[in-house]
């Protein structure tokens, strides 16, 4: 075997072009699709942690078909065992309650829908980014506030100003129709066109009173670390909470469209990288070919003087292998220092391209990431690419006859 080892290294470099040439085309689908995946990775990382810390936190508690199907009456009450569950589970930061409702928002002679939500400012800090979305005015500083923020394009779809009083009208939980006049303290842009139209943010006191929720909530919102955290953190509250009408969701069962979306990109990012690797696997298929060819003379000598067939086979497998890691390390050490330079220097999208981002909720800019998943699954694809472009010419060593070899031209 060492033999083999000895004359499979010698031969890659016996014409040294061909060796380097092969060498570059797998270096280059390597670091291409490192660089790539971390990029496209890093930027759906930063833009789901940015989603999540601004409204839906990563986990939400709920009652059970909630999600499905919001009703007012899909509320719970927060007990002793759910606030020592949250207080007891390691990797949980902080936590905040919330009420979701529909109703109408009048001013003077304009009546528009509203999508409510009841929050409480001083914990909503803690968990999500809500309270840095404010376009104009000012936030209200308690729970029992009369002061609302509202979306900025619903402002404007009333013809009212900051400052203005409205009124605003809901079923409550029991049944009953309720009214109650507020202030706009100021207006909010979520980078979502029915939030802007529809949201109206009161104090969680004030939308209690305003719904008759009798201290009922409908959401339990609560902030970790990192994505990383959450399946954990999932698994130990749903141990630790008795109450099966419960129901402890991640983000992106809260926000099920942002994460199809993002997998049908990811989908596509994957097929065009496999494209670019099978291209290149190509390249060394045409490369193995035609080095294995042009010694056919050298083989069909050294069969003739007793090598073995299969071993052959193996000293050819050998150079492939040899070279296919040489190209998989340097592709993955350039890969990762594009990798890591854009981690410490994110690419800022600025002018209209930004601002089309900012709009929509996105932060406009690309980020990568340095997951060790990435180097590890692309360094797999590209050697069994490789490896398995390379068996035609291996099928052609194994048949090759000794004296056809040496008569070869």
């Amino acid at each position: 075997m060492k033999l083999l080892l000895k004359l499979a290294w010698r031969n890659i470099w016996r014409n040294k072009r061909r060796s380097i040439l092969t060498l570059t085309a797998i270096t280059f689908a390597t670091l291409s699709a490192v660089a790539m995946r971390g990029v496209q990775i890093g930027t759906y990382n930063v833009n789901i942690k940015n989603a999540v810390e601004m409204f839906s936190g990563y986990i939400q508690i709920q009652r059970d078909g909630y999600q499905k199907n919001p009703s007012l009456n899909k509320a719970f009450r927060i007990t002793d065992e759910i606030r020592n569950a949250l207080n007891t589970t390691p990797r949980i930061k902080s936590y905040t309650t919330r009420i979701h409702a529909q109703g109408l928002i009048s001013f003077k002679d304009n009546s528009q829908g509203a999508a409510i939500f009841g929050i409480d400012p001083q914990t909503e800090k803690e968990v999500t980014h809500l309270l840095d979305r404010i376009d104009e005015g000012s936030f209200f500083n308690s729970a029992g506030s009369k002061e609302i923020v509202i979306g900025a394009k619903l402002l404007g779809n009333l013809n009212a100003e900051i400052g203005d009083t409205v009124v605003i009208l809901s079923q409550g939980f029991d049944g009953a129709l309720g009214n109650q006049k507020f202030i706009i303290s100021g207006t909010a842009k979520f980078g979502s066109p029915e939030f802007d139209a529809m949201g109206v943010f009161m104090g969680i006191e004030s939308a209690n009173d305003l719904l008759s929720m009798y201290g009922n909530i409908h959401a339990l919102v609560i902030n970790l670390n990192s994505l990383d955290e959450i399946e954990t953190v999932r698994n130990n509250l749903n141990e630790k909470i008795s109450d099966r009408k419960l129901a402890v969701l991640s983000w992106g069962e809260v926000m099920p469209d942002l994460k199809q979306s993002i997998e049908f990109d990811n989908i596509s990012g994957v097929f065009f990288l496999l494209i670019l690797i099978v291209i290149v696997a190509f390249g060394i298929l045409n490369t193995v070919l035609m080095s294995v060819t042009e010694r056919f003379n050298e083989f069909g000598v050294t069969l003739s003087i007793g090598m073995p067939q299969l071993k052959l086979v193996y000293l050819v497998l050998m150079e492939i292998i040899f070279i296919t890691i040489i190209g998989i390390v340097l592709g993955d050490i350039i890969g990762g220092i594009i990798n890591y330079y854009i981690v410490q220097n994110p690419i800022e999208l600025g002018s209209e391209l930004g601002w089309i981002y900012e709009e929509y909720g996105f932060l406009p800019q690309i980020q990568s990431t340095m997951e060790r998943s990435i180097f590890i699954n692309t360094s797999i694809t590209v050697f069994v690419i490789s490896v398995l472009s390379s068996i035609y010419p291996l099928v052609k060593v194994y048949r090759l006859e000794p004296l056809k070899g040496i008569r070869y031209t």
